[in-house]
This record gives structure tokens, C-alpha cells and sequence, in this order.
């Protein structure tokens, strides 16, 4: 299995992938469109076959994100999502980010990679731009957790 940039062609796969966890209530739900516009952001675990996708999401100069983390139905604990998460981490390294957020309902997996949770409310108002657009933006269930590089 490699892990290497998201193509054109992977969008609609990834963007099935990313809803059957948002139709669960488990990512926020992601348009082909908005993909599109962020390809650059996103990378694929590919064996043959799309395997799981993961973006890094740039939030300000010492923060960025984990977004729409997913790993095929069927292939979780194959250390896929561990592989594409050390992926993000090392891009936000390269690119001088301090900080990488997750807003997760994983606790547990995260916290094997090294992240932290931290109190939401000590977060920059910034990041809840895309949260305006899930259906529990005003009682939020997930846990802040960030990895600190």
C-alpha cells in the first residue's frame, strides 16, 4: 500500500467514501465540488484501490487540520487511517505548522498517534467555518484533540 496526493480521478470515490460516514453522523458530509476545489489539500491510501483519504487543512499560520479522515468499510484496523494521519502531520511539518487540530469522535486512536485533548472553546474562532454547516454546529459532541509538532 502507498500513500501519495489525491487525483482528479480519485473525487468521486473519495466523496462516497467520505458520506456513508457523514449519512452515520461520524464526518461532516463533503461535495464533489468542494473536493475538487481542495485536491491539493488530500491523500489517498491506494493499494490497487482507493483504501481511505485524509486532507490537511490549513487554518492559520501555526494551525492546521485533519479533515475528512476515512478508511473503506471493511479495512479499518489495517493501519490505514494511522499511515494517512502520519502523512498530514508530516506535510503540516514541512509546511512549518506547530499545531494539527482533530475534531473527532476517535479519542482513542488519536491519542495512540500522539495527539492531545484540548478544551474547544480555547480554539480561534476561525475553525468553526465549516462547523456552521453541521447539523449539531450548536451542541457539538466531538472532542478537540491537537498533535503538537
Amino acid at each position: 500500500m502507498q500513500i501519495r496526493m489525491a487525483l482528479a480521478t480519485d473525487v468521486p470515490e473519495m466523496q462516497e467514501m467520505i458520506m456513508s460516514y457523514a449519512k452515520q453522523g461520524l464526518l461532516l458530509p463533503r461535495t464533489e465540488k468542494s473536493l475538487y476545489e481542495t485536491l491539493q489539500c488530500f491523500s489517498i491510501a491506494d493499494d490497487g484501490q482507493l483504501l481511505g483519504t485524509a486532507g490537511l487543512h490549513i487554518l492559520w499560520r501555526d494551525l492546521a487540520e485533519v479533515r475528512s479522515l476515512a478508511v473503506k468499510p471493511g479495512n479499518q484496523g489495517q493501519g490505514i487511517g494511522r499511515k494517512l494521519v502520519n502523512d498530514v502531520l508530516e506535510r503540516a511539518r514541512q509546511l512549518g505548522i506547530r499545531q494539527v487540530l482533530s475534531l473527532t469522535y476517535q479519542t482513542g486512536f488519536f491519542t495512540k498517534l500522539g495527539f492531545e485533548m484540548v478544551d474547544k472553546h480555547s480554539l480561534p474562532h476561525k475553525i468553526w467555518t465549516d462547523c456552521i454547516h453541521c447539523r449539531k454546529f450548536h451542541d457539538c459532541d466531538e472532542t478537540a484533540m491537537v498533535y503538537y509538532i
